[in-house]
């Protein structure tokens, strides 16, 4: 698996928005924050157009995508957004271009439709990681700045720590008192994995099964969250449909769930004894990714080292 070349200070960032529309973001504030932090910020020529589902048209959306790809000034891809709707535009893309041309694409949501058709396509690393609008957040972004640029600017491997804190206000919105909460890791099942990187959203990358979009998950390590629109009874379906869809994993991290999902750690705990499989692997819960914030960044289709009993990750190939 190829690994882009990595961000450096100066370097041009091209906001687009395969999902939601930009429209949505306060972009003024939030590329005033990135500019701060030394990079130049372009946009996507489509990005603030907002149709029935707040969305541009696939035409549009893709053609901010490939001309993102071909702009050699363009170092990294943000998207602006998540969203329902990227999986729409993944049998429109040039991914012949786009894997002559591999660059930093980071997003998370519904932009794991994107990102991992591209890395199964294109044969090159993509992250899951903070949007665009995910800069606006002023509390919280320490955390959530540290491992993007880790994980898009540097070079060496790199642990993940938990962050010592969490909030389930919206990140794109910051809230002059934004309520945090104490956090830690937990461990469902204990053991030690090294293996390829996949993941994201639950939901979305359900919804590659099938297509050409989808990767082999065969004996890859898993990093799965989902959003305030899953329950419980949901979550279990959409996990028991991405275990039964491959060969045996050999571990897994799953994002800590938000409020309104009703998720408890004893109904979380029900629904991963179903699956025998899942009780012989290093499996963690509570992790610092999805829709929880601060989030960190971790490479899609990279390699990652993980040890539930000693609560060590590390990130080997990014």
């Amino acid at each position: 698996m190829r690994v882009p070349q990595k961000l450096s200070i100066g370097d041009e960032i091209r906001v687009i928005a395969p999902s939601r529309s930009a429209k949505l973001v306060k972009v003024r504030q939030t590329k005033t924050i990135l500019e701060k932090l030394g990079f130049k910020i372009s946009f996507g020529q489509h990005i603030f157009e907002c149709d029935l589902q707040q969305s541009a048209s696939i035409e549009h959306r893709v053609a901010d995508i490939h001309e993102a790809f071909r702009d050699p000034q363009v170092k990294a891809i943000l998207t602006a957004l998540g969203g329902y709707n990227c999986n729409e535009i993944l049998p429109y893309l040039d991914y012949q271009m786009i894997a002559e041309n591999p660059k930093i694409l980071c997003g998370f949501s519904d932009i794991t439709a994107l990102a991992t058709a591209i890395t199964k396509k294109c044969g090159f690393i993509t992250y899951s990681g903070p949007h665009f609008s995910s800069f606006r957040m002023e509390q919280g972004q320490e955390y959530q700045l540290s491992y993007f640029q880790k994980c898009l600017m540097g070079n060496a491997p790199f642990p993940l720590t938990a962050s010592k804190v969490w909030s389930d206000d919206t990140w794109y919105i910051d809230q002059a008192k934004r309520h945090f909460e104490e956090a830690s890791w937990k461990v469902y099942s204990e053991g030690e994995a090294s293996g390829q990187l996949y993941g994201g959203n639950l939901c979305t990358l359900n919804l590659l099964q099938g297509t050409p979009y989808m990767p082999d998950l065969a004996n890859c390590i898993l990093f799965l969250e989902d959003d305030e629109l899953v329950n419980p009874a949901i979550f279990a379906r959409d996990l028991t449909s991405l275990l039964q869809s491959t060969t045996q994993i050999k571990g897994m991290a799953i994002g800590r769930f938000q409020r309104a999902s009703d998720m408890t750690e004893e109904q979380l705990h029900f629904i991963l004894d179903k699956h025998p499989r899942l009780q012989t692997i290093p499996v963690f819960y509570d992790v610092d990714v999805g829709h929880t914030q601060p989030i960190l960044t971790f490479p899609i289709g990279g390699n990652i080292y993980m040890n539930t009993k000693e609560r060590i990750m590390q990130i080997t190939k990014f």
